[in-house]
This record gives structure tokens, C-alpha cells and sequence, in this order.
């Protein structure tokens, strides 16, 4: 079943890159371990995920050389028909759905696991059910491969995912009665998609080719691949876990999605004061919105991992991200019954406008006939406010941005130096005499030196093949740029070019700083609060102009940090650069499409019930409607909220106190370095100390016992078992979950339309008997949207 002697290509042929192996001049991955077989750990001899490895991890190098697998098989071929039918199927399927639920009232994002997982079984299935023999060997030329799957992988979640740009066109014919042209529609949707992969593809040696940059949250799905398609006997033994771990899973989940949603969260402190709202304020959280989470206990993995699986973060990250949660409770506390900003007269966990009276703030009052705040109007409808938490979260999330450039600054500075390498005049020279505008005939030469101490295994491996060159995506970006300027005006934006200019060069620099930060401790933060801020500073009164520059800038990063993600995966599976960056490209560009022709079609169809507060049980314009919210409030009121001497002038502050934050820690550990401050990552303390702001907190205290279990008991304690079985058996765990609650969604949940509810539990003596709303979230893979009260539990 698995792959073991594949044959080299599609029609017995090497694969393209192989073909161009004697023109790069590398050697064969052979001759690569007799040369440096006496290396360091950096040996391609010395390091595989099944070797006999009993020390300890201790850095992200260790886990990158022992945990995955670094040999490569050049002969695997992924340019097949199989990968590219079942590329574009999956990516089909991603997009077409990421868009619907973008109208829905639960959110869903298919997840890079769930998809691997599908793209496995439906590539099993071809290779199994397919002939092999006459015209069919060209569809099915040999067994499906690791390689594949990366391809089809990285292809389909490109494409599985609602692209911004939707949103803001959305936005703009919900509730300004402006329709781009379809052309300007799908040119804007290409521009703000690929804008960030040009800038990101530029950064390539810094964000993606160093150990350092890990990428914690792709090892459980690398690892998930090495068990899937070795049949070594270590190998046999991580996938017989793999698969008993998923299979448990996948039927526990049917308890707490379904048949006993008690299991989501449930606190012994709210169970005994059940009528105390201070009590559900701190130790609540089992719904949206409603507490602080502290000591309550979950036993739904999808919550547990939610975007970050806590087996995967490494410690040092996941220690930072204690303190802030910690700091987390205690502030939000001390802010609401302190009653600082009025806190005690608004809702304790919310993220709308509020009128003082803590009545929900009509925003359509107080803009004019042209949808831009009116100063009349204004007056006579007076300040909205933000529930305190909202706020500390604002405020917390801009301290924490601060924070990462002067961290990375202090810590960091030789990774970042070499972003900034190409500025000095040599360098300049030097790139242009090596760069070749018929990009499409540049053959990636990389002159890294292969026997370079420093340079990553996985990374050597990848020398063997022609890169995409640095002129793809300087093309990509020229391209993105070009066709920006010309929608932002044919789709009446209001952004003028110098606007774009400014959100491009913030979405490169942020890109450079949280790209690293991202990479290296696996969080990834959202920067949207700032970006809007930034926007209604420099675009006072223009809601419109604000939702552009938050498309062209903090989507820019968000997809760069889409690519780096896929681009790591490549490089720890051995697809070809040039593969994943085709792959990458065909899902992005697909899913443009689709996503704009449902978003019409939706629009078309719903327009009523999108425009309406409470939608309904099958369709939901709050997503639409939220942005639409928070482009007013950035857009048209930042000076009046957020400048100096206004109400919450520390939001606005605080990126200047963030910039101070990380230098008392960097000072400590130079001079006395035992104190082992370099072990605190101030941005993430800070970022975190918002972070309970929003949604269901019961899984807090779960989340951190089995972080500490594995990334420090096991790791430690079991040296040889966390190298071998802690990443299966995190990807089995996600796996399973989030196939169980896809099936639940759409078979009993109401995904499809119609709901399908357990029989209510009985609790309690029959006279004490009562019904109230739960919230339920739905989930494939990674779900961060809530949906409206349909469900109904006794308490």
C-alpha cells in the first residue's frame, strides 16, 4: 500500500526538476551523505525522524533534525494528473464552502489537516481503484506519493479560505449601493490575494530557509506524512498510533458536539453559585461571551487545540503565553470592577458600540447620504463606547505589536539583518546583474554553499532542485501592484494612491517582523485593530477608504504568512519550489473565482436577510455587517476616540510605551544571565493579555496541562517517545476532530440547513427544570465564528 520503489515520472521519465539536477551542479543526495557523513548534526546520515535519537530537544533545530524525516527521494514525481484533478477538486470544495459559511451564521475553515487527511484517502483510492496499464498509466502512473500530497495539499488550502477582498465588496453592496464591474471585482480579489505573496516571496531567506524558523504548527502534519508513506518498522509504529488515536477521537467527539455539550466546558466554582454573575464572569466561559474561564474544565479537543495545538507550541512560547493569560484575568478584573471607561454600565465580554445606557450603538445615525460621518449627526447622537475588556484588548493588542519590533530588534537583529542585506550599493549591483527579466526562462540558481555548517538539512536537501526565483515573485508583486492602483480607483474606494503606497509599505514591514514571530513561536498575531487604527488616522471620516487599507495591508500579511506556512511544508517534504509555488498560484487564483461568483450569487439571493440583524438560522450577514462596524468606528471616529486627550488615547499610546517593553528584559539577561530572561518573549505576554476577549475561554486550563505533559514532562522526562510519537499523535488528535465535527455539521447540526438536536439531557429534581440558550460553534478543523442561540440545555 505504501510507496516504497515509485517509478520516476509520470511516464517513466525523471520529473522536471531531476532533469535539471546537473544544472543547479548539486550532487546526488548519495554523494551528499559520504561528503559530509562526518558533519555535524547537520549530516544527512546522522539525522532522521526514526533514528534511535534518547536526548532531549532543546531547540528548534533539534526538532526539525529528529522529529522529520530530512532524506529525500528525488524520483517521487508530484506533476500528475492525480495531483492536479484532486488539487482543484479539494480546492473546488474548500472555496465554495469557506465562502458559504462566510453568510452563515456558524464560521468554517477548512483546515490544512483535514484536507491532508482527504487528499490521502482520495489518492489511496485512485491508486488502488484506477488501472494502471495502456492509456490509463498516464492518470495513474505510479503509487500515490508524499510529494502528491503536499502538492494537493498546499493547492487546495490556498484556495480554502474566503478571501478579504470579498468582504469588502460584500461590504460595498450591502450597504453603499455600489457594484464594482466584474472585472474590477476579480482584478481587486487577484491584487489584494497576491500582493502579499510577492512581498513574502522576497523574504524567503529569512523567514523560511533557517532551522529557526520552525513553523510549530506544520510538524504535526509533516510528521502525519513521514508515518503515512514510510514502511519502516518505526515508521509501522506511528502510523498503527496515528490511526488508533484517530479513531478514538473521532468517536469521542460525538459527546461533546453533540450528544453532551457539558463536556465543552464546565466550572465546580459556577456549579456551586450558579445565580452569581461575578462568579460566571471569572469562572464561566463554557459560552460565547460569557467569562474569564478560570480553572474550568474542558474535554473538547476542538477547543483544546482550536488554531494552535498545544502539543505542537514549544514551551518557551507556550511559557510567555501563560503569563499573559495570567495578566489576562487579573486586568480585565481590575478594568470593569475598577468601572474604568464605564465598564460596570456595558457588558463584561463584548466587541460592539454601546450608547452609556449599555444599549447597542446605531451607527447608521450618524453618518450622512454619502455613508461618511457626519459632525452633526454626530454631536446629536454623542460618542459610542467599548466595553472595558474590548478596550484592554485594543490596547493590549497595540502593546504587543510595539513590543515585537524592538524584541526582535534586540534579539534577533543578525536574522533580521540579513532581510536588509540587499540595501548595501554591492549588493544592489550584484542582484541586478544576476536578475533576468524573461522571468519565465530564469533558472533559479541558488549559490548558497551546500557545505555551509549553518545551513539547514531540510533546506540542503532542497538544493537539488531550480528555486523559484526571486523574479516570479517580483513579477507577482509588480503585477498585484499595477492592478491595485488601477481598481482602488475603478471601484470608487476613495483610497488614494498615496493611501495604497502607505498600506503596502506597512504590510512589508509587518510582514518582516511578525512573519518572524510567527515562525519562530508558532502564534500568530492579528493585527487588524492596528492596521484599522493607522487607516482612520490617515483617513479621518472615510469608512470606505479604511476597509481598502486594511484589504492591501493586513490581508498582505496574512496571506505572506499563509505562503511562508506552505512554503515550509514543501521544504520539509522535498516538494520542488517551483511545484508548490504552481500550486500556490492555481488554488489562490481558483478560489478568487469561485469565491466571488457564490459571493454574487448569495447577495443576489439573501440580500434582505444579510441586511437584517437577526438573519436567520441558515443565512447571516454579521460578518459583512461587523466590518462594516469597525471600518465606521476606526474609519470615521479614531480622532474623536483615540487621539490624545480622548477617551481611549492609551489604545493609541500604548504602541509607544510597546516600544520600551522588551528593553528592561534585555538588559536583565546581559547582565545577569542567569535570571534566564532571554526565555520571555515580551510581545507574546503583552499580545496575550487581551486575549480572553472574545468566545468560549473554558478550555484554558486544559490547554496548558497538556502543553506542560508534553512540551515538558514528556519531552524531558520521555526524550525518546516525544521524538517519535508527540507530533503522530498531535496530528492523529486533530485529524480525527476534525473530520467527526465536518460530519456533525452538515449530518446533525445544521450545516446544510436543517437541525438535527439531541434529545435533552434531565438534570436535577423535575420542579427545578429549566431551559436557556447555548451557543453552539461549528468547526472543520479550525472554527472561529459562533453561531445564533439554537439550542436549548437544561440546567
Amino acid at each position: 500500500m505504501f510507496l516504497s520503489n515509485p517509478l520516476k515520472g509520470s511516464v517513466g521519465q525523471p520529473t522536471p526538476e531531476v532533469q535539471n539536477v546537473e544544472k543547479v551542479n548539486r550532487t546526488s543526495p548519495i554523494d551528499e551523505k559520504k561528503q559530509y557523513s562526518n558533519t555535524d548534526i547537520e549530516s544527512t546520515k546522522d539525522v532522521d525522524a526514526d533514528s534511535d535519537f534518547g536526548g532531549v530537544l532543546e531547540n528548534e533545530r533539534d526538532i526539525a533534525t529528529h522529529v522529520l524525516t530530512v532524506t529525500d527521494d528525488p524520483s517521487l514525481n508530484p506533476w500528475t494528473v492525480r495531483a492536479f484533478v484532486l488539487g482543484i477538486g479539494l480546492s473546488a470544495f474548500g472555496g465554495v464552502l469557506a465562502e458559504i459559511y462566510y453568510f452563515k451564521p456558524q464560521t468554517v475553515l477548512v483546515s490544512t489537516m483535514f484536507l491532508a487527511i482527504i487528499a490521502y484517502v482520495l489518492g489511496m483510492a485512485w491508486e488502488t481503484f484506477v488501472p494502471t496499464r495502456g492509456v490509463f498509466r498516464f492518470i495513474n502512473p505510479h503509487p500515490f506519493n508524499k510529494k502528491e500530497n503536499a502538492f494537493i495539499v498546499i493547492m487546495s488550502s490556498a484556495a480554502a479560505n474566503s478571501a478579504l477582498g470579498t468582504e469588502v465588496l460584500a461590504v460595498q453592496r450591502l450597504f453603499y449601493n455600489v457594484t464594482p464591474n466584474p472585472a474590477s471585482s476579480i482584478f481587486l480579489l487577484f491584487a489584494s490575494q497576491l500582493l502579499g505573496y510577492g512581498i513574502g516571496g522576497l523574504f524567503r531567506s529569512v523567514l523560511l530557509y533557517p532551522s529557526k524558523m520552525l513553523y510549530p504548527t506544520v510538524i504535526p502534519l509533516v510528521s502525519m506524512f513521514d508515518a503515512l508513506y514510510r514502511d519502516a518498522q518505526g515508521a509501522t509504529k506511528k502510523l498503527r498510533l496515528f490511526w488508533i488515536a484517530f479513531g478514538v477521537i473521532f468517536i469521542w467527539e460525538i459527546f461533546p458536539e453533540w450528544i453532551f455539550p457539558l463536556l465543552t466546558g464546565f466550572s465546580i466554582f459556577c456549579l456551586a453559585n450558579p445565580t452569581s454573575t461575578d462568579f460566571t464572569r471569572i469562572f464561566g466561559g463554557s459560552n460565547g461571551n460569557e467569562g474569564l474561564g478560570l480553572l474550568s474544565l474542558c474535554l473538547d479537543w476542538q477547543y483544546i487545540s482550536g488554531g494552535y495545538n498545544p502539543m505542537a507550541i514549544p514551551l518557551k512560547a507556550q511559557f510567555s503565553n501563560l503569563i499573559g493569560y495570567i495578566l489576562c484575568m487579573v486586568v480585565f478584573v481590575g478594568v470593569y470592577y475598577n468601572n474604568i471607561w464605564e465598564s460596570r454600565s456595558l457588558p463584561f465580554l463584548s466587541q460592539t458600540l454601546f450608547y452609556p445606557n449599555g444599549s447597542v450603538y446605531d451607527q447608521l445615525r450618524i453618518l450622512n447620504d454619502r455613508l461618511e460621518v457626519d459632525p452633526v449627526l454626530l454631536a446629536k447622537e454623542g460618542l459610542p463606547f467599548y466595553s472595558g475588556t474590548w478596550v484592554t484588548q485594543l490596547l493590549s493588542t497595540n502593546l504587543g505589536m510595539a513590543a515585537t519590533f524592538t524584541h526582535l530588534l534586540l534579539w534577533n537583529s543578525d536574522d533580521l539583518a540579513l532581510a536588509f542585506g540587499w540595501v548595501s550599493i554591492p549588493a544592489i549591483k550584484q542582484m541586478y546583474q544576476d536578475f533576468d527579466w524573461r522571468f519565465w526562462r530564469d533558472n533559479g540558481m541558488r549559490d548558497e554553499r551546500i557545505d555551509e555548517k549553518d545551513l539547514d538539512p531540510h533546506y540542503r536537501e532542497m538544493l537539488k532542485y531550480p528555486d523559484a526565483p526571486n523574479s516570479w515573485y517580483i513579477v507577482t508583486l509588480l503585477i498585484s501592484v499595477i492592478m491595485a492602483l488601477v481598481i482602488i480607483y475603478k471601484a470608487d474606494s476613495t483610497l488614494p494612491w498615496w493611501g495604497f503606497i502607505i498600506a503596502m509599505l506597512l504590510a512589508t514591514v509587518s510582514i518582516l517582523f511578525f512573519g518572524t514571530l510567527s515562525a519562530i513561536t508558532g502564534l500568530q498575531f492579528i493585527i487588524q485593530p492596528f492596521v484599522q487604527m493607522i487607516g482612520g488616522f490617515i483617513h479621518p471620516g472615510k469608512p470606505m477608504a479604511n476597509m481598502y487599507f486594511v484589504l492591501f495591508s493586513y490581508n498582505s500579511v496574512t496571506q505572506a504568512q499563509l505562503l511562508m506556512r506552505d512554503l515550509k511544508i514543501a521544504q520539509y517534504t522535498k516538494l520542488p519550489p517551483r511545484a508548490a509555488f504552481t500550486a500556490q498560484i492555481i488554488g489562490t487564483l481558483f478560489g478568487c473565482v469561485l469565491n466571488y461568483v457564490l459571493m454574487n450569487s448569495i447577495i443576489d439571493n439573501q440580500r434582505d436577510i444579510l441586511l437584517s440583524v437577526e438573519g436567520t438560522n441558515i443565512w447571516s450577514g454579521q460578518q459583512p455587517q461587523q466590518y462594516n462596524s469597525q471600518a465606521i468606528a476606526w474609519g470615521g471616529l479614531s480622532h474623536e476616540l483615540f487621539a490624545s486627550g480622548k477617551r481611549y488615547q492609551w489604545v493609541a499610546w500604548a504602541y509607544v510605551v510597546g516600544l520600551f517593553v522588551p528593553i528592561p528584559f534585555w538588559l536583565v539577561h546581559r547582565f545577569w544571565p542567569k535570571l534566564r530572561a532571554d526565555y520571555l518573549y515580551t510581545p507574546v505576554i503583552c499580545y496575550y493579555i487581551g486575549w480572553l476577549c472574545v468566545g468560549i475561554n473554558s478550555s484554558i486550563l486544559s490547554y496548558f496541562a497538556i502543553a506542560w505533559f508534553s512540551q515538558w514532562y514528556l519531552r524531558t522526562r520521555y526524550p525518546k517517545w516525544f521524538v517519535k510519537y508527540n507530533y503522530i499523535l498531535a496530528a492523529a488528535l486533530d485529524g480525527g476532530t476534525q473530520v467527526m465535527v465536518f460530519i456533525l455539521s452538515f449530518a446533525v447540526q445544521g450545516a446544510a440547513g436543517d437541525s438535527h438536536l439531541f434529545p435533552q439531557w434531565l438534570v436535577g429534581r423535575k420542579s427545578e427544570w429549566k431551559l436557556r440558550p447555548v451557543c453552539i460553534h461549528y468547526n472543520v478543523g479550525m472554527t472561529t465564528g459562533a453561531s445564533p442561540c439554537n439550542k436549548l440545555k437544561l440546567s
